[in-house]
């Protein structure tokens, strides 16, 4: 991938989301739809996104019985997806009917830990240990599962890589330096991320709500 980031669009207007796109097209290598915008503009804000002519990435975070997940799989067949996400937690048969009814071509990666959660959010959910700890048991299964790679944040996603070789790492939470962090709570930069074996870059607010967003993305790539 000659650019690997991959602009997230949080804006819910369909207009004012495609002149975005427009103007930082030269500087980012995809869009991520996310389910913000699936369930405000369903199929058809997919393909007007898709008419711009970037890679989409549908972040759907598919987590149901194994079933219903690849009857999910199959129906976004229509919308071309470059990468579709869903949740590793959802356990291995979930994830391996998942990747048999994906379209050929289309990378299928498994949430691991949101980057929005850290250890105290995890414990209150039953889960013991270090997000990282959380991240690498997921990442296994979801190797021996058979997809394409994991979703982590950039403070795991060296390790995993280590083990990882061949996986395809998607990274959000990214912030440049001098970024405020936000809602996210285990942020690197772009930099960083892609060092460490980072495939996808998910940038979203700090090109989305800069002043020029065109130079903010320009200058995101300019560090890559």
């Amino acid at each position: 991938m000659s650019n690997p980031v991959y602009l997230a669009l949080d804006v819910p207007q369909i207009e004012p989301a495609k002149a975005l796109i427009n103007k930082v097209k030269a500087h980012i290598g995809g869009v991520k739809l996310g389910l913000e915008f699936f369930c405000a503009h369903g199929g058809h804000g997919v393909h007007e996104i898709a008419h711009l002519g970037l890679p989409i990435f549908l972040d759907l975070k598919f987590h149901d019985i194994p079933n219903t997940v690849a009857s999910a799989m199959m129906a976004i067949h229509v919308y071309e997806p470059k990468i579709v996400t869903i949740h590793a937690s959802g356990g291995r048969a979930m994830m391996e009917d998942a990747k048999a009814a994906a379209a050929e071509g289309c990378k299928v990666v498994a949430v691991t830990t949101l980057t929005s959660m850290d250890e105290t959010d995890l414990a209150a959910t039953g889960v013991g240990g270090s997000a990282e700890d959380q991240v690498m048991r997921l990442a296994e299964l979801a190797h021996s599962a058979g997809l394409d790679g994991i979703v982590c944040s950039g403070r795991e996603v060296g390790k995993v890589h280590k083990q990882w070789k061949d996986g395809y790492f998607v990274v959000p939470g990214l912030r440049p330096a001098g970024s405020g962090a936000g809602d996210q709570k285990r942020v690197v930069t772009p930099r960083k991320a892609r060092d460490d074996g980072a495939s996808v870059l998910v940038i979203g607010r700090p090109i989305s709500r800069a002043d020029d967003p065109e130079a903010a993305a320009r200058a995101i790539e300019a560090t890559l």
